[in-house]
């Protein structure tokens, strides 16, 4: 039971990590204007969308044990979302908000149909698949610029909240944040999140008790891939484009790996596992090129051995490892 998250005691160390790493996240664009280093606002704003995404798909990865290899495909809808209507003149917010969330939820019902019918490998591939056939699809858009992506032509309006200005969009997504990790943080304490979470730890003796585990199981599904579809929208936003590559298998495998690096099956973990590896792909490169100027095209070398030493010495991840039984 100690992995199962508890009501929050506030004294304990995750809970006090959390509020620090909140509250500077609050005062970040602060501290960005006061030094005159606004880079590192839009840098903090990508790190909290991918947080976002890896929040979404933690829901059912570490609480649902669900490993899917092919959330990015989400994250892709929501940006053509915005990209697209934007081309044709429409930059409402609420419009484009409301296009990313019915269509992701109506792809994501039938993926998670068929893909939920299996388990272990055969659902990772399953996923996989789709997330490719959404990537061939996206490539396939020659209208919309094909492999070569659509340039977003404006920011997302929600009336008198426009996210033209970049410090706005940092407090969307904090926002946005905020929210996903209360509603996550709600979801795994419900009687919904018990279910989840016994479905993880025995399927077969969930199914014994009565309870329904493949509709439990699609309603995460669908709900984990709202939330990357929401990140969608802020990433096009934050660069003003929406490319195919944000759908490649391989920015699946990083947000499993964020998941993972932060704490599997910790409501802030994700958040802490964005900061850490999104930081560390920004400085390394630098770090390197000053160090070891020969070496500088090695730096994914580090980083690959920073993961694989967290993996064997904190088998929880970074956050997971704290002692605490708060999420």
């Amino acid at each position: 039971m100690k992995f199962f998250p508890q009501p929050i005691v506030w004294s304990s160390p995750r809970t006090v990590t959390a509020i620090v790493v909140l509250a500077l996240l609050a005062m970040l664009p602060i501290i960005a204007a006061a030094f005159d280093a606004s880079y590192y606002v839009s840098l903090t704003t990508r790190i909290l969308i991918y947080a976002l995404a890896a929040i979404g798909l933690n829901l059912i990865l570490g609480f649902g044990g669900m490993v899917s290899l092919g959330h990015a495909m989400y994250v892709l809808l929501g940006a053509y979302a915005v990209a697209i209507p934007a081309s044709h003149g429409v930059t409402s917010g609420f419009t484009q908000l409301a296009i990313a969330i019915s269509s992701t939820a109506l792809l994501a019902a039938g993926v998670g149909a068929v893909s939920l019918r299996t388990t272990g490998i055969a659902f990772i591939m399953i996923t996989l698949a789709f997330a490719q056939m959404l990537f061939f699809g996206a490539v396939s858009l020659k209208d919309y610029g094909g492999d070569d992506g659509l340039t977003v032509a404006a920011r997302s309006s929600f009336g008198a909240f426009d996210l033209s200005n970049n410090v706005t969009l940092y407090y969307a997504a904090f926002i946005a944040v905020l929210v996903a990790l209360y509603l996550s943080w709600r979801a795994v304490l419900s009687p919904f999140g018990l279910v989840l979470r016994g479905s993880k730890a025995n399927a077969r003796r969930a199914i014994a008790l009565g309870h329904p585990i493949f509709q439990y199981q699609l309603v995460a599904y669908i709900a984990s891939a709202v939330v990357c579809a929401v990140a969608g929208v802020l990433l096009a936003n934050l660069t003003l484009f929406a490319s195919p590559s944000y759908g490649a298998w391989t920015v699946s495998g990083e947000l499993i790996v964020i998941v993972i690096l932060g704490g599997l099956g910790t409501v802030f973990g994700p958040v802490v596992g964005a900061i850490i590896l999104l930081a560390l792909e920004e400085a390394l490169p630098t770090l390197i090129e000053h160090v070891l100027p020969d070496y500088k095209s090695n730096w994914m070398l580090l980083l690959g051995l920073f993961i694989f030493v967290v993996a064997l010495v904190l088998k929880h991840g970074v956050f997971g490892s704290l002692k605490s039984r708060s999420p």
